[in-house]
């Protein structure tokens, strides 16, 4: 199972403490050393790390964990290879442009029988179902709103849609942004924190490390932090419901209505969609 890791924040922040931990978890605390990317956006632009070694022992890695890079939306992703090789050309999170923008996004799950028609707008560079997913989803989006980006509730009403969809094909948990918002993804595990005034102190689960977030922020700072399990070990982190869309903005969750999706279920090995157990084409 791949590590995803996401951060959306009201004002510009570094990830440099949560990366901290997760990057232990390529390699060193965890089995996954297939590769792992960063990206983060900066106004409309986007800055993007990505490297097929392991984590734990990528150089560049190292100068990701001590760059304080300030961003308002981050999206990070471990990689542990299930469909395509170990390569730069399959290492997550994907960019791609839309409606003048650039979307970013990572996935973590497996997609069975996943294949859909591509028609040139997005194709996939490498081989993995995650950017082929990515490149459907976009292409549909697209197609559904020919005019340009629509208001909130629109697009996150088809994003939920589309992750139902492709859901059924298997796990798919995954991290979406362009940089205004985060869009969270749980088909099986994901967690999230708020971190707001009054700030405290917190320490690492996979490294000995703490920081005492009230000597770093202001009274008005607002960070979410969206990852696969828990980075910290003395914080209260919110479970997401398996089978549920969330959509972050400004450091915070926020309702645009119905959520619910496809939820993967681990011991029947089959998503459940709306209830009914469909076939992962395992």
């Amino acid at each position: 199972m791949c590590q995803l890791l996401g951060m959306n924040c009201n004002t510009p922040t570094d990830i440099c403490f949560s990366f901290a931990g997760f990057q232990a978890r390529g390699g060193l605390t965890d089995v996954h050393g297939d590769g792992w990317g960063i990206a983060f956006f900066e106004g409309r632009g986007v800055r993007v790390f990505l490297d097929p070694q392991a984590s734990s022992t990528s150089r560049v890695a190292d100068l990701v964990r001590h760059y304080p890079i300030h961003s308002l939306n981050v999206i990070a992703h471990i990689r542990k290879a299930t469909q395509g090789v170990v390569s730069l050309e399959n290492t997550h999170p994907f960019q791609r442009e839309l409606w003048g923008r650039y979307w970013v996004f990572a996935h973590n799950g497996n997609l069975h029988g996943f294949s859909p028609e591509l028609l040139g707008q997005f194709t996939p560079v490498g081989h993995t179902d995650s950017e082929r997913a990515f490149c459907y989803l976009l292409e549909a989006l697209r197609r559904r709103f020919p005019g340009g980006e629509p208001a909130r509730p629109a697009l996150f009403a088809a994003v939920r849609e589309l992750a139902a969809e492709i859901g059924a094909h298997g796990e798919f948990n995954f991290l979406l942004s362009n940089g205004s918002f985060l869009f969270a993804h749980c088909a099986s595990r994901l967690v999230y924190i708020v971190r707001q005034a009054p700030f405290a102190r917190a320490h690492l689960k996979d490294q000995d490390v703490s920081v005492d977030f009230s000597e770093l922020t202001s009274p008005d700072d607002r960070v979410a932090v969206v990852a696969t399990t828990p980075l910290t070990d003395d914080e209260n982190w919110t479970v997401m419901e398996p089978g549920s869309l969330k959509m972050f903005v400004d450091g915070a969750p926020v309702d645009m209505g119905p959520s619910a999706t496809c939820a993967f279920v681990r011991q029947d090995l089959a998503p459940r969609c709306g209830g009914a157990v469909l076939a992962s084409g395992r």
